[in-house]
Protein backbone atom coordinates (compact mmCIF):
# COMPACT_ATOMS: atom_id res chain seq x y z
CA UNK A 1 0.00 0.00 0.00
CA UNK A 2 2.52 2.35 0.83
CA UNK A 3 4.62 1.49 -2.18
CA UNK A 4 0.84 2.55 -4.25
CA UNK A 5 1.03 5.56 -2.41
CA UNK A 6 4.43 7.00 -3.23
CA UNK A 7 4.30 6.06 -6.58
CA UNK A 8 0.74 7.44 -7.03
CA UNK A 9 2.35 11.15 -5.42
CA UNK A 10 5.09 10.53 -7.61
CA UNK A 11 3.08 10.17 -10.21
CA UNK A 12 1.03 13.58 -9.27
CA UNK A 13 3.90 15.72 -8.90
CA UNK A 14 5.94 14.13 -12.42
CA UNK A 15 2.90 14.89 -13.90
CA UNK A 16 2.51 18.74 -12.64
CA UNK A 17 6.12 19.58 -13.24
CA UNK A 18 4.93 18.21 -17.20
CA UNK A 19 2.21 20.56 -17.10
CA UNK A 20 4.15 23.52 -16.02
CA UNK A 21 6.91 22.50 -17.93
CA UNK A 22 4.55 22.55 -21.45
CA UNK A 23 2.82 25.73 -20.25
CA UNK A 24 6.05 27.53 -20.28
CA UNK A 25 7.66 26.33 -22.81
CA UNK A 26 7.58 29.45 -24.47
CA UNK A 27 8.11 32.66 -22.16
CA UNK A 28 5.16 34.51 -23.38
CA UNK A 29 6.25 37.67 -21.05
CA UNK A 30 9.24 38.85 -23.38
CA UNK A 31 9.07 41.62 -25.27
CA UNK A 32 11.14 42.99 -28.19
CA UNK A 33 12.72 46.59 -28.11
CA UNK A 34 10.38 47.50 -30.60
CA UNK A 35 7.18 47.53 -28.70
CA UNK A 36 9.26 49.55 -25.95
CA UNK A 37 8.81 53.15 -27.93
CA UNK A 38 9.77 55.06 -24.88
CA UNK A 39 12.69 53.85 -24.74
CA UNK A 40 13.79 54.84 -28.85
CA UNK A 41 11.50 57.07 -30.13
CA UNK A 42 12.34 60.27 -28.32
CA UNK A 43 15.80 59.85 -29.62
CA UNK A 44 14.54 59.50 -33.30
CA UNK A 45 11.91 62.68 -32.80
CA UNK A 46 13.13 65.61 -35.66
CA UNK A 47 15.61 63.20 -37.10
CA UNK A 48 15.39 61.76 -40.59
CA UNK A 49 15.15 57.85 -40.23
CA UNK A 50 15.98 55.08 -42.65
CA UNK A 51 14.10 51.66 -41.61
CA UNK A 52 16.05 48.38 -42.68
CA UNK A 53 12.94 46.15 -41.69
CA UNK A 54 10.57 43.28 -43.25
CA UNK A 55 7.33 41.25 -43.09
CA UNK A 56 8.39 40.33 -39.30
CA UNK A 57 9.53 43.78 -37.95
CA UNK A 58 6.11 44.13 -36.11
CA UNK A 59 5.12 44.62 -32.71
CA UNK A 60 1.42 42.84 -32.73
CA UNK A 61 -0.22 43.94 -36.15
CA UNK A 62 1.57 46.94 -36.30
CA UNK A 63 4.50 47.36 -38.31
CA UNK A 64 7.73 49.34 -36.82
CA UNK A 65 6.81 51.67 -39.82
CA UNK A 66 3.36 52.64 -38.68
CA UNK A 67 4.37 52.29 -35.13
CA UNK A 68 6.54 55.69 -36.02
CA UNK A 69 5.22 57.27 -38.54
CA UNK A 70 1.68 57.13 -35.75
CA UNK A 71 4.71 59.20 -33.31
CA UNK A 72 4.99 61.63 -35.88
CA UNK A 73 8.88 60.37 -36.60
CA UNK A 74 9.87 61.11 -39.72
CA UNK A 75 10.55 57.66 -42.40
CA UNK A 76 12.19 58.81 -45.92
CA UNK A 77 13.02 54.63 -46.74
CA UNK A 78 13.03 51.59 -46.19
CA UNK A 79 15.69 48.67 -46.81
CA UNK A 80 15.04 45.24 -47.03
CA UNK A 81 17.30 41.95 -47.14
CA UNK A 82 17.12 38.98 -48.77
CA UNK A 83 13.55 37.93 -49.06
CA UNK A 84 11.95 41.19 -49.50
CA UNK A 85 9.90 43.51 -47.77
CA UNK A 86 6.73 41.06 -47.72
CA UNK A 87 9.22 38.02 -47.06
CA UNK A 88 8.06 35.84 -49.98
CA UNK A 89 10.84 35.53 -52.21
CA UNK A 90 13.24 32.78 -52.54
CA UNK A 91 16.68 32.19 -51.17
CA UNK A 92 18.56 33.85 -53.28
CA UNK A 93 16.24 35.35 -55.38
CA UNK A 94 16.93 38.83 -56.80
CA UNK A 95 14.89 41.33 -55.26
CA UNK A 96 13.72 44.57 -56.97
CA UNK A 97 13.96 48.25 -55.61
CA UNK A 98 9.88 49.31 -55.10
CA UNK A 99 7.88 51.93 -53.72
CA UNK A 100 5.71 51.42 -50.75
CA UNK A 101 2.07 51.83 -51.63
CA UNK A 102 0.86 52.38 -48.75
CA UNK A 103 3.46 55.27 -47.48
CA UNK A 104 5.05 56.29 -51.20
CA UNK A 105 8.43 55.18 -49.50
CA UNK A 106 11.46 54.03 -51.44
CA UNK A 107 11.74 50.21 -50.72
CA UNK A 108 15.52 49.65 -51.02
CA UNK A 109 16.84 46.43 -51.95
CA UNK A 110 19.91 45.56 -49.91
CA UNK A 111 20.43 42.01 -51.88
CA UNK A 112 22.01 41.01 -55.44
CA UNK A 113 24.14 43.16 -56.69
CA UNK A 114 23.54 46.27 -54.17
CA UNK A 115 24.18 44.57 -50.50
CA UNK A 116 25.58 47.64 -49.16
CA UNK A 117 24.20 50.87 -49.11
CA UNK A 118 26.20 53.57 -51.00
CA UNK A 119 26.82 57.12 -50.62
CA UNK A 120 23.84 58.32 -52.90
CA UNK A 121 21.16 56.01 -50.04
CA UNK A 122 22.01 57.37 -47.36
CA UNK A 123 22.18 61.14 -48.21
CA UNK A 124 19.21 62.60 -46.97
CA UNK A 125 19.40 60.08 -43.49
CA UNK A 126 20.55 60.65 -40.14
CA UNK A 127 19.96 57.55 -38.67
CA UNK A 128 19.71 53.64 -39.84
CA UNK A 129 17.29 51.62 -37.68
CA UNK A 130 17.70 47.93 -37.64
CA UNK A 131 14.55 45.54 -36.83
CA UNK A 132 14.95 42.19 -37.97
CA UNK A 133 14.40 39.25 -36.72
CA UNK A 134 17.24 36.92 -36.69
CA UNK A 135 17.53 33.10 -36.14
CA UNK A 136 20.87 32.61 -34.98
CA UNK A 137 22.40 30.98 -37.56
CA UNK A 138 25.54 32.27 -39.57
CA UNK A 139 24.19 31.50 -42.95
CA UNK A 140 20.88 33.58 -42.15
CA UNK A 141 21.98 36.51 -44.13
CA UNK A 142 20.40 39.15 -41.86
CA UNK A 143 23.32 39.59 -39.67
CA UNK A 144 25.52 40.16 -43.15
CA UNK A 145 22.68 43.09 -44.15
CA UNK A 146 23.86 44.47 -40.32
CA UNK A 147 26.96 44.41 -41.09
CA UNK A 148 27.34 46.20 -44.37
CA UNK A 149 24.79 48.67 -42.95
CA UNK A 150 26.77 49.08 -39.87
CA UNK A 151 29.85 49.62 -42.43
CA UNK A 152 27.94 52.11 -44.54
CA UNK A 153 26.21 54.38 -41.13
CA UNK A 154 29.98 54.91 -40.35
CA UNK A 155 31.33 55.64 -43.29
CA UNK A 156 28.82 58.30 -43.97
CA UNK A 157 28.58 59.17 -40.33
CA UNK A 158 24.93 58.45 -39.71
CA UNK A 159 23.70 57.12 -36.60
CA UNK A 160 22.67 53.48 -36.30
CA UNK A 161 19.93 52.10 -33.90
CA UNK A 162 19.43 47.99 -33.69
CA UNK A 163 16.26 47.73 -32.01
CA UNK A 164 16.95 44.03 -30.90
CA UNK A 165 14.78 40.89 -31.00
CA UNK A 166 15.11 37.34 -29.06
CA UNK A 167 17.11 34.82 -30.59
CA UNK A 168 15.28 31.81 -30.80
CA UNK A 169 18.43 29.50 -30.58
CA UNK A 170 20.74 31.85 -28.41
CA UNK A 171 20.15 29.16 -26.20
CA UNK A 172 23.28 27.43 -27.09
CA UNK A 173 27.02 27.68 -29.22
CA UNK A 174 27.98 24.97 -31.37
CA UNK A 175 29.36 23.92 -35.11
CA UNK A 176 32.65 25.10 -36.89
CA UNK A 177 34.00 28.29 -36.30
CA UNK A 178 34.58 29.82 -39.81
CA UNK A 179 37.50 30.49 -41.68
CA UNK A 180 37.63 33.78 -42.85
CA UNK A 181 39.60 32.48 -45.76
CA UNK A 182 36.01 31.43 -46.94
CA UNK A 183 34.15 34.79 -46.52
CA UNK A 184 31.26 35.18 -48.01
CA UNK A 185 27.82 36.42 -47.68
CA UNK A 186 26.56 33.07 -46.03
CA UNK A 187 29.42 34.05 -43.66
CA UNK A 188 31.20 36.86 -43.11
CA UNK A 189 33.39 36.19 -39.39
CA UNK A 190 34.89 33.51 -37.77
CA UNK A 191 31.98 32.78 -35.54
CA UNK A 192 30.30 29.28 -34.74
CA UNK A 193 27.23 27.79 -37.36
CA UNK A 194 25.20 28.42 -34.02
CA UNK A 195 26.73 31.70 -31.93
CA UNK A 196 23.87 32.12 -29.78
CA UNK A 197 23.94 36.37 -29.46
CA UNK A 198 20.94 38.78 -30.68
CA UNK A 199 21.22 41.17 -32.73
CA UNK A 200 22.09 43.64 -30.87
CA UNK A 201 24.77 41.59 -28.99
CA UNK A 202 26.12 40.82 -32.23
CA UNK A 203 26.69 44.62 -33.22
CA UNK A 204 28.32 44.99 -30.24
CA UNK A 205 30.66 42.57 -31.21
CA UNK A 206 31.32 43.86 -34.76
CA UNK A 207 32.46 47.21 -33.44
CA UNK A 208 33.91 46.03 -30.55
CA UNK A 209 36.31 43.49 -32.48
CA UNK A 210 36.67 45.64 -35.01
CA UNK A 211 35.52 43.57 -37.27
CA UNK A 212 33.81 46.55 -39.78
CA UNK A 213 35.78 47.89 -42.13
CA UNK A 214 36.13 51.63 -42.27
CA UNK A 215 37.92 53.71 -40.49
CA UNK A 216 35.32 55.68 -39.16
CA UNK A 217 33.84 55.16 -35.47
CA UNK A 218 30.26 54.04 -35.50
CA UNK A 219 27.80 56.18 -33.30
CA UNK A 220 25.86 52.93 -32.45
CA UNK A 221 22.95 52.50 -29.77
CA UNK A 222 21.66 49.12 -28.89
CA UNK A 223 17.20 49.20 -27.24
CA UNK A 224 17.25 46.07 -25.44
CA UNK A 225 14.22 43.61 -25.32
CA UNK A 226 12.54 42.97 -22.07
CA UNK A 227 12.80 40.03 -19.72
CA UNK A 228 14.70 38.07 -22.14
CA UNK A 229 17.85 35.99 -21.43
CA UNK A 230 19.64 33.44 -23.54
CA UNK A 231 18.04 30.37 -21.27
CA UNK A 232 14.48 31.27 -22.11
CA UNK A 233 12.68 30.18 -25.20
CA UNK A 234 10.91 32.53 -27.28
CA UNK A 235 7.99 32.09 -30.08
CA UNK A 236 8.30 33.92 -33.03
CA UNK A 237 4.98 35.26 -33.57
CA UNK A 238 5.45 35.63 -37.85
CA UNK A 239 7.53 33.90 -39.65
CA UNK A 240 11.10 35.36 -40.25
CA UNK A 241 11.52 33.70 -44.05
CA UNK A 242 9.28 32.11 -46.47
CA UNK A 243 10.63 28.26 -45.80
CA UNK A 244 11.01 28.97 -41.93
CA UNK A 245 7.72 28.67 -40.95
CA UNK A 246 7.65 27.09 -37.85
CA UNK A 247 9.26 26.82 -34.55
CA UNK A 248 10.44 23.26 -34.93
CA UNK A 249 12.12 24.72 -38.82
CA UNK A 250 13.85 27.36 -36.81
CA UNK A 251 15.29 24.78 -34.40
CA UNK A 252 16.38 22.46 -36.96
CA UNK A 253 17.45 24.62 -39.45
CA UNK A 254 21.03 25.29 -38.25
CA UNK A 255 21.92 21.47 -38.63
CA UNK A 256 20.15 21.10 -42.12
CA UNK A 257 20.86 24.13 -43.59
CA UNK A 258 24.50 22.35 -44.70
CA UNK A 259 22.03 20.07 -46.63
CA UNK A 260 21.90 23.21 -49.05
CA UNK A 261 25.27 22.44 -50.33
CA UNK A 262 24.72 18.80 -51.37
CA UNK A 263 22.30 16.59 -53.02
CA UNK A 264 20.06 16.35 -50.26
CA UNK A 265 16.39 17.94 -50.49
CA UNK A 266 15.48 20.19 -46.86
CA UNK A 267 12.16 19.95 -47.86
CA UNK A 268 11.78 23.14 -49.51
CA UNK A 269 8.43 22.66 -51.98
CA UNK A 270 6.72 21.24 -49.19
CA UNK A 271 4.19 22.09 -46.11
CA UNK A 272 7.47 21.36 -43.76
CA UNK A 273 10.45 22.75 -45.14
CA UNK A 274 13.39 22.59 -42.82
CA UNK A 275 11.60 19.67 -40.39
CA UNK A 276 12.86 16.83 -43.29
CA UNK A 277 15.85 15.66 -45.64
CA UNK A 278 15.54 13.23 -48.56
CA UNK A 279 16.50 12.74 -51.77
CA UNK A 280 14.93 10.10 -54.39
CA UNK A 281 18.33 7.60 -54.15
CA UNK A 282 17.11 6.88 -50.57
CA UNK A 283 14.20 4.80 -51.83
CA UNK A 284 14.58 1.52 -49.94
CA UNK A 285 16.53 3.42 -47.51
CA UNK A 286 13.40 5.22 -45.67
CA UNK A 287 9.77 4.57 -45.68
CA UNK A 288 9.15 8.22 -45.07
CA UNK A 289 8.64 10.23 -48.48
CA UNK A 290 8.16 13.65 -49.64
CA UNK A 291 7.09 15.49 -52.84
CA UNK A 292 8.88 19.03 -53.48
CA UNK A 293 6.35 20.96 -55.56
CA UNK A 294 6.46 25.09 -56.71
CA UNK A 295 5.10 27.51 -54.68
CA UNK A 296 5.71 30.96 -53.45
CA UNK A 297 8.60 30.75 -51.95
CA UNK A 298 10.04 27.87 -53.67
CA UNK A 299 9.88 28.25 -57.06
CA UNK A 300 11.68 24.80 -58.92
CA UNK A 301 12.46 23.13 -55.78
CA UNK A 302 15.29 20.51 -55.95
CA UNK A 303 13.70 17.45 -57.25
CA UNK A 304 10.72 19.32 -57.77
CA UNK A 305 7.43 16.24 -58.74
CA UNK A 306 10.00 13.51 -57.64
CA UNK A 307 9.32 11.09 -54.63
CA UNK A 308 11.93 12.01 -52.13
CA UNK A 309 12.81 9.39 -48.96
CA UNK A 310 14.38 10.80 -46.09
CA UNK A 311 13.48 11.26 -42.33
CA UNK A 312 11.43 14.08 -40.79
CA UNK A 313 13.45 15.75 -38.09
CA UNK A 314 11.17 17.32 -35.81
CA UNK A 315 6.90 17.93 -36.12
CA UNK A 316 6.55 20.13 -33.01
CA UNK A 317 8.90 22.46 -31.09
CA UNK A 318 9.74 19.99 -28.34
CA UNK A 319 10.58 17.20 -30.86
CA UNK A 320 12.90 18.81 -33.05
CA UNK A 321 14.63 20.18 -29.89
CA UNK A 322 14.48 16.83 -28.60
CA UNK A 323 16.41 15.67 -31.85
CA UNK A 324 18.74 17.69 -32.33
CA UNK A 325 20.16 17.15 -28.72
CA UNK A 326 20.41 20.11 -27.80
CA UNK A 327 23.07 21.75 -29.83
CA UNK A 328 24.02 21.15 -33.61
CA UNK A 329 23.33 18.14 -35.01
CA UNK A 330 25.85 16.18 -36.83
CA UNK A 331 24.14 12.89 -37.29
CA UNK A 332 21.52 13.54 -40.24
CA UNK A 333 24.01 14.85 -41.80
CA UNK A 334 26.68 11.93 -41.25
CA UNK A 335 23.63 9.35 -42.24
CA UNK A 336 22.58 10.75 -45.39
CA UNK A 337 26.33 10.74 -46.67
CA UNK A 338 27.13 7.17 -45.74
CA UNK A 339 23.48 5.64 -47.84
CA UNK A 340 24.26 8.13 -50.58
CA UNK A 341 25.21 5.80 -53.67
CA UNK A 342 27.60 8.76 -55.50
CA UNK A 343 29.50 9.85 -52.57
CA UNK A 344 31.56 11.82 -55.08
CA UNK A 345 28.63 14.02 -56.27
CA UNK A 346 27.07 14.38 -52.84
CA UNK A 347 28.81 17.60 -52.10
CA UNK A 348 28.71 20.57 -53.78
CA UNK A 349 30.69 24.07 -53.98
CA UNK A 350 28.14 26.11 -51.51
CA UNK A 351 28.75 23.12 -48.71
CA UNK A 352 32.14 24.63 -48.29
CA UNK A 353 30.66 28.77 -47.69
CA UNK A 354 27.81 27.17 -45.26
CA UNK A 355 30.58 24.96 -43.39
CA UNK A 356 32.94 27.96 -43.31
CA UNK A 357 35.67 25.60 -43.84
CA UNK A 358 37.37 23.40 -45.85
CA UNK A 359 37.98 20.53 -42.63
CA UNK A 360 34.53 19.39 -42.19
CA UNK A 361 34.16 17.79 -46.05
CA UNK A 362 36.89 16.24 -45.28
CA UNK A 363 36.20 14.97 -42.34
CA UNK A 364 33.25 13.47 -43.20
CA UNK A 365 34.61 11.93 -46.75
CA UNK A 366 37.30 10.08 -44.58
CA UNK A 367 34.90 8.60 -42.24
CA UNK A 368 35.80 10.72 -39.14
CA UNK A 369 33.08 9.98 -36.42
CA UNK A 370 30.35 12.08 -35.52
CA UNK A 371 31.92 12.69 -32.15
CA UNK A 372 35.89 13.26 -33.01
CA UNK A 373 34.30 15.91 -35.45
CA UNK A 374 32.69 17.92 -32.56
CA UNK A 375 35.96 17.67 -30.52
CA UNK A 376 37.87 19.06 -33.22
CA UNK A 377 36.00 22.55 -33.38
CA UNK A 378 36.20 22.82 -29.46
CA UNK A 379 38.65 25.19 -28.81
CA UNK A 380 37.41 27.17 -31.78
CA UNK A 381 34.66 27.15 -29.53
CA UNK A 382 35.96 28.07 -26.27
CA UNK A 383 37.88 31.09 -27.95
CA UNK A 384 34.46 32.58 -29.37
CA UNK A 385 33.03 32.28 -26.50
CA UNK A 386 35.53 34.33 -24.36
CA UNK A 387 35.13 37.19 -27.12
CA UNK A 388 31.13 36.73 -27.31
CA UNK A 389 31.15 37.03 -23.05
CA UNK A 390 32.48 40.77 -23.83
CA UNK A 391 29.57 41.39 -25.36
CA UNK A 392 26.37 39.68 -23.83
CA UNK A 393 23.16 42.60 -22.48
CA UNK A 394 21.56 39.55 -21.41
CA UNK A 395 22.07 36.60 -18.59
CA UNK A 396 23.65 33.68 -20.72
CA UNK A 397 22.57 30.11 -20.72
CA UNK A 398 26.22 29.20 -18.60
Amino acid sequence: MKEFVFAGVLFYFSFSAWVVKARSFFDTTIRPAAALTQNYCPKLKGKRVALIINQASKVGDSSLLDILMVRGIKVVKIFVPEHGFRGREDAGAKVDNTVDSATGLSVISLYGSHKKPVAADLKDVDVMVYDLQDVGARFYTYISTLEYCMEASAEEKKQFMVLDRPNPNGFYVDGPVLDTYNKSFVGMQPIPVVYGMTAGEYAMMLKGENWLKTENSLDLSVIKCFNYDHKKRYKLPVAPSPNLRTMAAIYAYPSLCLFEGTKISVGRGTALPFQQYGCPEFEGKFTYSFVPKSGEGAKSPMYEGKQCYGEITGETPESALKNIGGGFQLNWLLRAYEIFPEKEKFFNAFFLKLAGTSKLEQQIRSGTLGRAIRVSWLQDIKAFKKIRRKYLLYPDFE
